[in-house]
């Protein structure tokens, strides 16, 4: 599922249940990172485009980069817009970056007969068509939906009962 918002349907649904636990920006830009690779390799007409970054390996180096990368850069722009946001902990930067970068070797693995996540200790794609790639989409829609109803409802409700941090004023 290379550069579609598929990715983020799991992401919507964490956010919705684990609420300033989570940082849906962090796990934007995991996956972002995760697909660059893929990029390159489908912009050279290689043959394989899921090789290393698309491993338990790769995603635990992306997982460190997008933790390292995503508080920074997710608090700077959430300041820059003026949205009033949860303070993203150093926590709950890694631990989201990791949710990203291993969901999305995991849905990836389902529909991509060139990955090969546990290498080098197993090769092969055990995941592969353990889903079709029409009820993989359609989880992952779900999943978003789902996910944007539980947000609504937190919303009518009040949200969640943490301090904000306001952006600057």
């Amino acid at each position: 599922m290379p550069f579609t918002p598929f990715h983020l349907g799991p992401g919507v649904l964490a956010k919705s249940l684990l609420g300033p636990r989570f940082s849906f920006m962090v796990f934007g830009g995991s996956q972002v990172l995760m697909d660059v690779e893929a990029l390159v390799r489908i912009y050279r007409n290689d043959a394989i485009l899921h090789g290393p970054s698309h491993t338990v390996a790769g995603a635990v180096l992306i997982g460190l980069a997008a933790g390292f990368l995503g508080r920074p850069v997710s608090l700077f722009v959430l300041e820059t817009l003026r949205i009033t946001h949860h303070d993203i902990s150093w926590r709950v930067s890694f631990s989201t970056a990791f949710l990203g970068t291993c969901s999305h070797i995991a849905l990836d693995a389902i529909m991509h007969a060139d990955m090969n996540a546990l290498f080098p200790f197993a090769q092969g794609n055990g995941l592969l068509s353990f889903f079709s790639v029409a009820e993989l989409h359609a989880l992952c829609l779900i999943t978003g939906l789902l996910g944007c109803g539980v947000l609504f409802l937190r919303a009518a409700i009040g949200g969640w009962k943490q301090q904000q941090t306001k952006g600057p004023n």
